[in-house]
């Protein structure tokens, strides 16, 4: 059958064929995408530099109601802490952005010459004004290698837990979601503790770090003890 055919058929019995269009987000990614990828700096060494030498930053989808909304955060790799965080009703850059202003602005007093950001090599990473913000913020920039996200292997491990915890079946409206994730990166910074933090929570962790009072009852363990002089020399 020709075209003009199959059109008079269409016609004739209320037929349509919607077209698929181009997805946003994909052309948005091919214009900010760049081949400015940074090197693996991190090179898995997620605790060996102490506490703000190595952090890492990622995006997760987060599905409600038959939509999404997206987080962007950045954690400290050796004290688990989350830094900064930023959720979004889209994927474009600036909550990205948003991301790392919110890190100088908190915690700016506590980077080094040292510290890195590391992510994967999404477009959001290799884009110009990612890359600018780094460099005017005297950050270093480190990517995993193509692929692999054991690279970048605790961030993935947190977004897991975070989606294993919360509960957004309730949720009708991104203001909603939005209140849930604050309400549990604050109960996971403050009040989730962790064995390998010297059985702290992640703000508590870095308080003894930077203090070397242990806010627990009794002794800190004994294979803490080292991670605290290592920081503290760090």
């Amino acid at each position: 059958m020709n075209v003009k055919k199959i059109q008079r058929l269409m016609r004739k019995y209320g037929l349509s064929c919607p077209i698929r269009k181009a997805n946003p987000y994909r052309r948005m990614a091919k214009a900010l995408k760049t081949n400015n990828v940074a090197g693996n700096l991190l090179n898995r060494e997620f605790t060996a530099h102490g506490a703000r030498s190595m952090l890492l930053t990622d995006i997760t989808y987060i599905p409600y109601n038959g939509t999404f909304c997206y987080l962007s955060t950045i954690l400290d790799a050796y004290t688990k802490q989350v830094l900064s965080y930023a959720v979004s009703t889209s994927l474009e850059l600036d909550f990205v952005l948003e991301c790392i202003n919110l890190l100088v602005e908190k915690h700016g007093v506590s980077l080094n010459a040292k510290t890195l950001i590391h992510s994967d090599q999404g477009f959001h990473y290799t884009s110009y004004r990612f890359i600018r913000l780094l460099k005017d913020h005297a950050l270093r920039q480190s990517m995993s290698r193509r692929g692999n996200c054991w690279d970048n292997a605790p961030q993935e491990s947190f977004f897991g837990h975070m989606k294993d915890e919360i509960d957004l079946s309730g949720c009708t409206a991104f203001e909603q979601v939005r209140a849930i994730l604050d309400d549990w990166i604050d109960y996971y910074n403050n009040d989730r503790y962790q064995w390998q933090l010297a059985k702290l929570s992640p703000n508590e962790f870095y308080t003894y770090l930077t203090t070397g009072v242990y806010p627990l009852p009794g002794k800190p363990p004994v294979h803490d003890e080292s991670l605290l002089t290592r920081s503290m020399v760090t």
